[in-house]
C-alpha cells in the first residue's frame, strides 16, 4: 500500500470503532447493571471507580504500547528480557486462550441461547457443546485475515452492535423502569475502591496490552509508517474506543440502579439486562438483548484471538498462523464447556493479582525518561506491587492468611480497599531509581 503521513478522521474513526467493538465483551454489558443495581444512590462514585480502571487503564494502556514500539514483549522488555517473554506470554494465555475467550463463548450462550431452548433441556451438555463449536468457528473465519479485520468489525458488526445497544439503553433512561434503591454490601462504605476493584473483571486493562499490536497494524496497513505518527493515529482512535465504552458503561449502570425496586435483587447482570429488556420491549427485548451479547462476544473472541495468534507467530515463525489460531479456538471451545461459573470463580484471584504489575508497568512508562530508564525502577515498582497482589489474590481464593491480613490491614494504607499495593509500589521504585543512580560502574541506560 502506499505510503501516507497521516490517517483521515474517516479511517481513524472506521480504526476507533474497531477498538470499541474489541473491547466490549462479555464482562463490559453484565458488569456494570450488577455494579449499578447494588450500589443503588451511590451509582455514581461507584461507576467512577470502575471507568477509572473499565476505561482510562485501557486507553493508556494502549498509548504506552504505541509508544514503545506496538507490542506487549516491548513495553516489558523495559524489565528484564526474560520478564518480557514470561509476563507477556502468561498475559496472552489469560486473555486469550484460558479464561477471556472462553469466557465469550460461554456468556454468548447463557444470555443469547439458553433463554430460547426448551426448559425441559439440559443447556450445559450437548447444547452448549454445538453452540460453541459453532461460535469458535465464526471466531476462526474471521481471524483468517487479520487485514481485513477493521473492515469486517469496524464496518460491518459494530454498527449492528451499537444500534441494538443503543435500542435498550435510550428505552431505559427515557422510560425508567424504577427508582434508586439503597446501596448494599462494600457499596455502601467504599463505593469507589469496590468500583474500581470491579472494573478488573472486565479485563480490558490487559486486553488494551494484547489489543495494542492488532490496531497499530490496522494503522500500519493504510500505508502509515512513522512511528509518531503511527502513536498519534493509535491514541486518538483509543479515545474514540473508551468513549463509547464509558457511554455504555454509564448508561447500564443507569439501567442496573433503576432495576431492584422491580426484578429483585440478582446474582450477575445478564439477568438483570434480561429483566429490564423484557419490562423494556417485551419477547422482543429479550431477541435484542441477545443479539448484542452475541455480537459483543464474537468481536471481543475475534480480536483476542487474532492478537494472541500473531504474538505466538512471533515466538513460533516457524508454524503457521492458520494452525494457531485453529488450535487456539478449539482449545478455548473445549475449556468453555467447563461452564460460565467455574471460568469466573478461576478469573478473579487471577485477574486480582495480575493488574497491579500491570497498572505498575504501565504507569512507570510513562515517566520512563524521566528517571532514566532504569531497569531497577520497574523491577523495584512492580516487586512492590506484586508482594501485596499475591495476599490479595490469596484472599480472593479464601486462604487463611489472618495474621497476614492484620498486620497489613493496620499498617499498610489502602490494603482493606484493595489497593494496597500503590504505596509498595511507589516504594520499591524509589528505591530501584536510587540503586540505579548510585551504581559506580558505568551502566548505559535503558532507554527502550
Amino acid at each position: 500500500m502506499k505510503a501516507t503521513n497521516s490517517l483521515s478522521f474517516r479511517e481513524t474513526f472506521t480504526i476507533g470503532l474497531m477498538m470499541f467493538a474489541l473491547f466490549l465483551g462479555a464482562g463490559n454489558m453484565i458488569f456494570p447493571p450488577l455494579l449499578g443495581q447494588t450500589a443503588g444512590t451511590n451509582v455514581w462514585t461507584a461507576i467512577f471507580g470502575f471507568l477509572v480502571t473499565g476505561v482510562g487503564l485501557p486507553l493508556v494502556g494502549i498509548v504506552a504500547v504505541g509508544l514503545t514500539g506496538g507490542t506487549l514483549r516491548d513495553l516489558a522488555g523495559r524489565v528484564h528480557p526474560a520478564f518480557s517473554i514470561i509476563f507477556s506470554t502468561f498475559i496472552y494465555l489469560a486473555i486469550g486462550p484460558f479464561f477471556a475467550v472462553p469466557r465469550t463463548g460461554t456468556v454468548a450462550f447463557e444470555i443469547g441461547a439458553v433463554p430460547f431452548l426448551p426448559e425441559t433441556m439440559n443447556p450445559n451438555g450437548l447444547p452448549l457443546l454445538i453452540y460453541t463449536v459453532i461460535f469458535f468457528a465464526i471466531t476462526f473465519w474471521f481471524a483468517l485475515n487479520p487485514t481485513k479485520l477493521v473492515d469486517r468489525i469496524g464496518k460491518i458488526l459494530t454498527p449492528i452492535l451499537i444500534f441494538v445497544i443503543g435500542l435498550i439503553v435510550i428505552k431505559g433512561i427515557f422510560s425508567p423502569i424504577g427508582s434508586f434503591s439503597a446501596p448494599t454490601g462494600e457499596y455502601e462504605a467504599n463505593p469507589f475502591f469496590n468500583g474500581f476493584i470491579n472494573g478488573y473483571l472486565t479485563m480490558d486493562a490487559l486486553a488494551a496490552l494484547v489489543f495494542g499490536i492488532v490496531v497499530i497494524n490496522a494503522v500500519k496497513s493504510r500505508g502509515v509508517t512513522d512511528k509518531k505518527e503511527i502513536a498519534k493515529a493509535t491514541t486518538k482512535a483509543g479515545f474514540i474506543a473508551v468513549s463509547g465504552l464509558a457511554l455504555v458503561y454509564l448508561s447500564l449502570a443507569y439501567i442496573g440502579a433503576t432495576s431492584r425496586n422491580v426484578l429483585g435483587e440478582s446474582d450477575n447482570g445478564g439477568a438483570i439486562l434480561t429483566g429490564a429488556a423484557d419490562l423494556l420491549f417485551g419477547q422482543f427485548g429479550i431477541v435484542l438483548l441477545a443479539v448484542a451479547i452475541t455480537f459483543a462476544c464474537l468481536t471481543t473472541s475475534i480480536g483476542l484471538v487474532t492478537a494472541c495468534g500473531e504474538y505466538f507467530k512471533g515466538i513460533m515463525p516457524n508454524v503457521s498462523y492458520k494452525l494457531i489460531i485453529a488450535v487456539l479456538c478449539v482449545f478455548s471451545a473445549a475449556v468453555a464447556n467447563v461452564g460460565l461459573t467455574q471460568l469466573i470463580n478461576l478469573t478473579l484471584p487471577v485477574l486480582i493479582g495480575i493488574y497491579p504489575l500491570a497498572i505498575a508497568l504501565v504507569a512507570y512508562s510513562f515517566f520512563h525518561r524521566q528517571f532514566g530508564g532504569y531497569r531497577e525502577v520497574y523491577i523495584g515498582g512492580l516487586l512492590g506491587a506484586g508482594v501485596i497482589s499475591i495476599f490479595d489474590a490469596l484472599n480472593q481464593m479464601n486462604v487463611n492468611i489472618t495474621a497476614v491480613n492484620d498486620v497489613l490491614s493496620a499498617y499498610l494504607p489502602l490494603y482493606v480497599q484493595g489497593v494496597g499495593w500503590i504505596i509498595p509500589s511507589l516504594i520499591g521504585a524509589i528505591i530501584g531509581y536510587i540503586i540505579g543512580r548510585s551504581k559506580t560502574r558505568v551502566v548505559a541506560p535503558n532507554k527502550a
